[in-house]
């Protein structure tokens, strides 16, 4: 279960992020996340445990610090660093944290039970704002998925699951969604128990989830969201190695920017359309 938090709306943001989503100043989904953490008044700390490449770190703490915000690259490379106060400081000063993409297993292997985990959590619930990219997106919830197969189909042994940080426990997520072909992997995750619903994020693209619930698809790709909570029957239980599994009544949505999705209620809202030059409601004939 997620952390406590003090009151109903005291929890910060989880936005997960499919992966590319661009280290220049254009970036909106970046610019989003800075203005959500207080703009010149973030203070960003960044997590690189997933990332082998000693640079990650350094370049998502120069990115921040394009739009204004101060930043902290926070190395943990071993369990042991994790109990390090120094680290465990810079947590508790920090109103943004951010996990950058690389191997979510050296995440959950690294992190996973750690004074870090659990003041990660903790400090979420207290209304610091969390954002995740790649492997960053994946370790933010309950069950994680840890690796997996491409293909368009459900198959036994498509998806291997790990622990996650358990921020939420109402999602699964997987990333580079389109681009990599993650549909049957995701489908095979949620065949397992109907109780969360899967999105599948594309890269470039993210999810700003509100403490209610609420989700906004913000970039250029798109979020496939997977509601399983009708779902009248699955074969998983009972299908040969790598045999294609039968789902049967899932309900399906592929969110652009400016989409909506609220987790609790299961229920999608289109993009608001842009007035019509000209138009007092933007509505109009044609």
């Amino acid at each position: 279960m997620p952390a406590t938090p003090v009151s109903k709306n005291t929890r910060g943001y989880l936005i997960p992020i499919g992966g590319a989503e661009g280290r220049r100043k254009s970036s909106l989904i970046i610019k989003r996340y800075v203005a959500l953490c207080g703009g010149e008044n973030a203070r960003i700390l960044v997590i690189p445990t997933a990332s082998m490449r000693t640079e990650t770190g350094p370049e998502y703490v120069d990115l921040f610090e394009q739009f204004g915000a101060k930043a902290v690259n926070m190395p943990v490379e071993s369990r042991d660093d994790c109990t390090r106060k120094e680290l465990l400081d810079k947590l508790e000063n920090a109103n943004g944290i951010f996990i950058t993409g690389g191997n979510q297993l050296r995440l959950s292997t690294i992190l996973g039970g750690t004074p870090v985990a659990r003041a990660i959590r903790r400090r979420n619930a207290e209304g610091v704002h969390l954002a995740g990219t790649s492997a960053g997106a994946a370790i933010m919830s309950e069950h994680m998925i840890a690796s997996g197969r491409s293909g368009p189909s459900p198959r036994e042994s498509g998806v291997e699951l790990a622990p996650g940080l358990g921020l939420t426990n109402r999602v699964i997520i997987d990333q580079h969604f389109s681009q990599r072909g993650r549909m049957g992997r995701l489908l095979s995750a949620l065949s397992f128990n109907p109780f969360v619903c899967g999105l599948g994020i594309d890269e470039n693209t993210a999810g700003f989830i509100a403490a209610d619930g609420h989700m906004e698809v913000v970039g250029r790709g798109t979020i496939t969201v997977i509601d399983p909570g009708d779902l009248g029957y699955s074969s998983m239980s009972h299908v040969r190695k790598a045999e294609a599994v039968t789902l049967i009544n899932l309900k399906l949505h592929i969110l652009s920017n400016g989409a909506k999705f609220d987790i609790e209620t299961r229920t999608a809202t289109p993009p608001t359309l842009p007035a019509k030059p000209g138009s007092k409601n933007g509505s109009g004939n044609g």
